[in-house]
């Protein structure tokens, strides 16, 4: 492969953002509290984004973290059945974080804050650079648009996005998980997990795929004499949503294909937004499809826009998969809140970790699947909304013997929250902000 140049993000006037008394994050329009976490890795908390009409400072989210991660390898040999993790309550995402690496974990124009928790011998640990902030631009518009009406030439007008992504990453034995919060302008919060580091792998006798049959093997080959096995991972996040206030209502708005009549219009049918108020527990509960789509909202039916629609956040899934293993199989007893990627749960200062408070040889029976199925009341109240990502990993040769990072997603995204797009008076970059830049003579003779 031939080398590439370096790329540095330069920021000649200094960050945009300012952290005070070692936690409090100021940032264009968001205010949070950040801090490292023994078992979470760190949690986001009092999020505030100010409203760009009234300069309000707004609520949205009260506390959230990742809850716990599961990971079951699909192995039934004595030496691997029982190979399944919950690595937040069984190692803790914070004890197992790493100093990031400058440059190459994080850009030049990073800010790090170090992480302080308690050791086995009771004495205050400090982990370096274990969380790194910075401002992202990576050559994307925040908003866009071309009027072609207006005169000859057309009116362009377009905005540079620039984002603030709070990272950290921990080594979980053969596994490295990077985190992300990334805090958009716009009001939307991107939650990113990506995966990296080495396979967990399994000794075979056979050195090329023509020798095995039947696929007798639990996954397939990677390299000669090693097999990459099959493995899920679920991360489920906590999320404590206060959006405008702390009693909030979850809300299922689902598209429902609607027939029209005959001879009424040439379309044959159309999709029309339902709206589900959860009242329970049990309604919240949601089982991702395509092909039942909805969206999930989190709203203050006490606050509502100028055009009367109550303020909210929605949840926005991207890739996810699935657990498939059955529902009385041990691990998935211990790990039930993977059996829906969307819960929602009255707050209880309790109830914080999904897979338990003590997951060490646990037995199922104090997990968030347990919590919800007493059924509690959850609308207009303080709810928590849990989210799952989830992975299928089947390895393959690209994986080994370190597998390049792979990355899922979710989104927070506000849902008539402003009464219009709060960043239309975003200022434009011209180019006498910005440093010049000339090529080199090399470059540009090529």
């Amino acid at each position: 492969m031939n080398p590439i140049n370096p790329i540095s993000m330069e920021q000649p006037q200094g960050p945009s953002f300012t952290v005070t008394d070692g936690h409090l994050v100021e940032w264009a329009n968001w205010e949070f509290h950040l801090k490292a976490d023994q078992r979470a890795g760190f949690i986001v908390s009092r999020v505030v984004v100010r409203d760009s009409e009234t300069g309000d400072r707004r609520s949205v989210m009260y506390k959230g973290f990742p809850s716990e991660l599961f990971v079951p390898y699909m192995d039934v040999d004595e030496a691997w059945y029982f190979k399944s993790y919950m690595d937040a309550g069984e190692f803790g995402m914070g004890a197992t974080a790493m100093p990031l690496v400058p440059l190459n974990d994080c850009p030049r124009n990073a800010h790090y804050m170090d992480g302080v928790f308690v050791s086995a011998d009771g004495r205050p640990f400090i982990q370096p650079n274990m969380i790194c902030l910075f401002e992202r631009y990576a050559g994307d518009s925040a908003w866009r648009h071309t009027e072609l009406t207006v005169s000859a030439g057309g009116l362009r007008e377009a905005r540079a996005k620039v984002t603030l992504v709070a990272r950290m990453a921990s080594s979980v034995g053969n596994y490295d998980y990077t985190i992300d919060w990334e805090f958009q302008t716009d009001g939307l919060i991107k939650i990113t997990v990506a995966l990296s580091g080495m396979l967990m792998v399994k000794a075979t006798v056979h050195d090329n795929m023509n020798q095995i049959e039947n696929q007798e093997e639990t996954g397939p080959m990677v390299s000669e004499n090693v097999i990459g096995v099959v493995h899920d991972h679920f991360i489920t996040f906590h999320l404590d949503m206060d959006v405008d206030g702390p009693n909030n209502t979850f809300v299922k708005v689902n598209l429902v294909k609607e027939e029209n009549l005959e001879g009424k219009t040439p379309r044959k049918s159309y999709l029309k937004p339902v709206r589900h108020v959860a009242k329970t527990e049990e309604d919240a509960r949601v089982k991702l499809s395509l092909y039942n789509p909805s969206e999930f909202h989190v709203v203050n039916p006490s606050r509502r826009s100028r055009l009367g629609n109550p303020s909210g956040y929605k949840v926005v899934p991207e890739a996810n998969a699935a657990s498939l293993l059955d529902h009385s199989d041990p691990p998935q007893l211990r790990s039930a809140f993977t059996n829906n990627q969307i819960w929602v749960t009255p707050y209880n200062r309790s109830e914080q970790w999904a897979g338990g408070l003590l997951t060490y040889q646990s037995h199922g029976d104090d997990t968030l699947d347990v919590w919800s199925h007493r059924n509690r009341e959850i609308e207009d109240k303080d709810v928590v909304l849990w989210y799952t990502l989830g992975f299928h990993h089947v390895p393959c040769q690209e994986d080994f013997p370190i597998m390049p990072t792979v990355a899922a997603s979710f989104q927070l995204k506000p849902v008539n929250f402003f009464d219009r797009n709060p960043i239309l008076r975003a200022h434009p970059v011209f180019e006498k902000d910005l440093p010049v830049c000339r090529p080199s003579e090399s470059a540009s003779a090529m």
